[in-house]
């Protein structure tokens, strides 16, 4: 384990490589070799160079698809599902979290509502940390800038999100491209529930009349995104 989080530490010193690796991160769909060298300007051999070293690690994987356009199949790389967990000594907080949670789903109902409470406690201490460090109040928000300040609050808890305010309407569509429960959540129920709730929450510090509701979940059904709308948003 030591081993590889350092050659990933290697890996991620280059500063390029870390920008490659951040800007993969923020599309919602594959990317190639050509891409990346016109983004930041250097020759493909280089950034080929660099997504290989990345795809050395597991932080990328890749495949050759046709273009469509005629000649060779071209390399398209993405994230890897695998979680870079970097940390001297290594910590399994993984394994700790699944039995916590685990233990909690298995009380039934009562165990996946204390998930509920706890996740909606989360997000609602997350977002009014994130609000008060700016010193701004909610209360004085128009509805727009409040999704501008979820959107950078899921940005920050690496949620890939993409939300959208409907103003004619007054609603907001909500989608999430990453869980960062991912590995927890494919094996156990209260996960999902957690983590809407936890959306809930920072949803709910500036529109307290507000719920989400699901219309779409990664992992439930093998969707790209988790969606999530809402009732119509009071200002």
């Amino acid at each position: 384990m030591e081993q590889h989080t350092l050659k990933i530490t290697g890996v991620l010193s280059d500063p390029t490589r870390y920008s490659i690796y951040q800007y993969i991160g923020k599309q919602k769909r594959d990317v190639t070799v050509q891409e990346i060298a016109d983004t930041f300007k250097i020759h493909a051999n280089v950034a080929r160079l660099h997504l290989s070293k990345l795809e050395e690690v597991n932080m990328l994987v890749s495949d050759t698809k046709k273009t469509g356009k005629g000649g060779r199949p071209s390399r398209f790389y993405r994230l890897s599902d695998e979680v870079i967990s970097i940390q001297f000594p290594f910590r399994d907080y993984q394994r700790l979290a699944e039995i916590a949670i685990d233990s909690l789903a298995s009380l039934g109902y009562e165990g996946i509502e204390a998930l509920r409470k706890t996740g909606l406690k989360f997000g609602y201490e997350a977002a009014h940390e994130f609000v008060s460090s700016f010193n701004q109040n909610p209360e004085a928000m128009a509805p727009a800038e409040k999704t501008k300040f979820i959107e950078q609050i899921a940005i920050n808890q690496g949620l890939n999100p993409e939300l959208h305010y409907d103003e004619q309407k007054e609603e907001i569509t909500f989608r999430i491209y990453n869980c960062t429960f991912k590995e927890v959540a494919k094996d156990n129920r209260g996960v999902c529930a957690m983590h809407h709730s936890l959306m809930n929450g920072i949803f709910q510090y500036f529109f307290p009349d507000l719920e989400l509701k699901e219309e779409a979940n990664m992992m439930k059904q093998n969707e790209l995104a988790c969606t999530y709308t809402t009732a119509i948003v009071s200002s």
